[in-house]
């Protein structure tokens, strides 16, 4: 089973916030054990969006099946018990800024030694190593200086952010590729491997095509609101009581859309003749696309585009999004119990295997919830990899 996969492997999380979280949760929705350690003030994110003192909704979006340990990693007895977490585990994953780990003793040449096998990710803003690497980074600072904000937004609004933290959810996915990988070269040769993730080359790896088309260039793109740069009409457009999200720009669809909303002169018109000439006459083309649309639903324009094999949809907002027969049909939320919250309704992994979607093994944890119960276990495990006396004479 998919939600079983990484059965049997135990993963150690010094993450915060929400890439390094979002990987660890990952791993934790294919069957990992995953222990959070956090310091004695909480993973910051617990003060983000907070519904409690230690607890928020932030946290609880990125830690599902996890187990939370608080460690005081100032102190001598914090350590050592870290020390001992990480050599009994497969997988580490941290964020803290370059440097941190090796005051902890907790690098990765330390560990590696003494655990060849360990897999050892860290997830930082700019990399472990560079101009830099002591920098500390978020989402926000990441869309700025690694170019998405300047293709965000319309030439009105000046640079705008995306909402959601695309970078650090990328930057998750990134650093969950990159450790499944490297399980898999341990099961090969026994060999453990460091992973060096970044946020700055997560958010360049998204623009891929955006940046290939520069370098082919040497034109940086603009923001232009909905559109797609590159091809037209592939944007936003307004109905009478709503807006539609239209793909139309192969010349086939073109064709069809010109027929559904009974504008045939637009095809012989110069402006729109081909991709690349509808792309120069963007404005002009979305005017006279939306003079006609503006006079019914975007139901009626949705019903009718789809029956032409047209690329549509509705632009929703959250509410309807979540209400949706598709997030209902395919199960996307799950109820939770969380001991401070409540009950309450969460997104569920979207991992999924024909006829098996992974469920929420453990609700996000509270601060420290699993202490007690993890170093017993810690202390368990060393009594027993200790030789036995050596029988009397």
């Amino acid at each position: 089973m998919l939600a079983q996969s990484l059965a049997g492997l135990r993963v150690l999380d010094f993450t915060q916030v929400a890439a390094g979280p979002s990987c660890a949760m990952m791993l934790g929705d294919l069957g990992a054990e995953v222990i959070k350690i956090e310091s004695p003030e909480g993973d910051l994110s617990r003060k983000i969006e907070a519904i409690s003192v230690t607890e928020s909704i932030t946290f609880i979006a990125l830690n599902r099946n996890k187990r939370s340990v608080v460690l005081d990693l100032k102190q001598a007895q914090g350590r050592a018990h870290a020390l001992a977490l990480a050599l009994r585990a497969d997988v580490l994953v941290h964020s803290f800024r370059p440097g941190v780990m090796q005051r902890l003793g907790l690098d990765a040449q330390t560990l590696q030694e003494l655990k060849p096998a360990l897999v050892y990710c860290a997830i930082s803003a700019y990399g472990q190593e560079g101009p830099k690497r002591d920098l500390p980074g978020v989402d926000g600072i990441l869309q700025a200086v690694t170019g998405l904000m300047s293709v965000t937004g319309t030439p009105a609004s000046g640079p705008c952010k995306v909402q959601t933290p695309v970078i650090d959810m990328a930057t998750g996915y990134q650093a969950t590729i990159g450790i499944l990988a490297a399980l898999q070269e341990r099961a090969r040769s026994g060999q453990g491997q460091v992973l060096d993730i970044q946020m700055y080359g997560a958010s360049l790896a998204m623009q891929q095509m955006a940046m290939t088309s520069y370098l082919a260039t040497q034109q940086s793109p603009g923001p232009c609101g909905s559109a797609a740069p590159y091809a037209a009409p592939n944007e936003a457009l307004r109905c009478a009581d709503g807006w539609i999200m239209v793909a139309a720009y192969h010349p086939q669809r073109w064709q069809a859309l010109c027929e559904v909303i009974s504008a045939p002169e637009l095809l012989s018109d110069s402006r729109f003749a081909d991709n690349a000439e509808r792309v120069r006459h963007r404005g002009a083309l979305i005017a006279e696309l939306e003079a006609r649309l503006v006079h019914h639903t975007r139901a009626h324009w949705l019903e009718a585009m789809m029956r032409a094999d047209i690329i549509c949809g509705p632009i929703l907002d959250y509410a309807e999004v979540l209400s949706s027969d598709q997030t209902e049909f395919h199960g996307l939320l799950e109820e939770v119990q969380h001991p401070v919250a409540g009950t309450m309704r969460l997104p569920r992994s979207m991992l999924a295997a024909h006829g098996e979607r992974p469920l929420m093994r453990r609700p996000p944890p509270t601060l420290g919830q699993h202490t007690a119960e993890v170093l017993a276990e810690l202390q368990q495990e060393v009594s027993a990899s200790k030789p036995a006396p050596a029988a009397p004479p």
